[in-house]
């Protein structure tokens, strides 16, 4: 097995980040948990085991708030080595003409600037350890889907992941750029079966990770066989 790590997970109340901190925990390794709902996180941190996990609830948006999150994560466990960025949302309305203005200001807070909040607060405890920055983006970020807002939120975590690659390149540091396709989870109000699951997700965090050194991944693409 990869030496153990310490990873931050954004998102991690429910789906991809409740099954990645899982995923981890189970093969070795610690996780800083946040969200916004405390209740759910502490629930898996109660599942996981207080030496294995920390939660500290946060709304991602609030840089303030995460950087809390940060500080509490590394005075438990004395590093960072990994920061998965997967805190995300979608829209209720599809499209521009007819889409909603607030519910777009909603989702680029929590796609763009969560994603950029997380990165910057992360990015000097890693650059330490030579770590790790994962970040989840979508098989919408990588191809033209008609009037999709979110999409377009999910092209710049796209080509967001592909420059900080380079950047923390310079100093040995990682980057991976994980796009899934649809997944079964609370994202969707009805149940995707058929679909991904977020254990696929998590397990392509895990691959990622435990790579050897030598080799970045940078992209990790799924799609459902259906």
């Amino acid at each position: 097995m990869a030496k153990e790590k310490i990873v931050l997970i954004t998102g991690a109340s429910s789906g991809i980040g409740e099954a990645t901190a899982k995923t981890l925990v189970n093969n070795g390794h610690k996780v800083i948990l946040t969200a916004r709902r405390e209740e759910q996180l502490n629930q898996l941190v109660a599942e996981l085991g207080s030496d294995n996990a920390l939660s500290v609830a946060a709304d991602a948006t609030d840089f303030t708030a995460l950087e809390n999150v940060v500080t509490k994560g590394i005075e438990k466990f004395g590093r960072l080595d990994v920061a998965f960025a997967n805190a995300g949302m979608g829209v209720s309305t599809a499209g521009t003409e007819k889409g909603d203005p607030d519910e777009w200001s909603t989702m680029i807070d929590i796609n763009i600037k969560a994603l950029l909040w997380t990165a910057k607060l992360t990015l000097p405890h890693l650059r330490q350890n030579k770590g790790h920055f994962i970040l989840t983006s979508s098989a919408a970020g990588r191809k033209p889907i008609g009037g999709s807002i979110y999409g377009a939120t999910k092209w710049f975590a796209y080509g967001f992941g592909q420059n900080l690659a380079e950047e923390i390149s310079e100093w040995n540091g990682r980057c991976t750029t994980i796009a899934p396709g649809m997944v079964n989870t609370p994202f969707f109000d009805e149940a995707k079966p058929d679909k991904l699951d977020p254990q696929d997700v998590a397990g392509a965090v895990l691959f990622a990770i435990e790579a050897n050194q030598r080799n970045s991944v940078r992209e990790i693409y799924l799609m459902p066989t259906n």
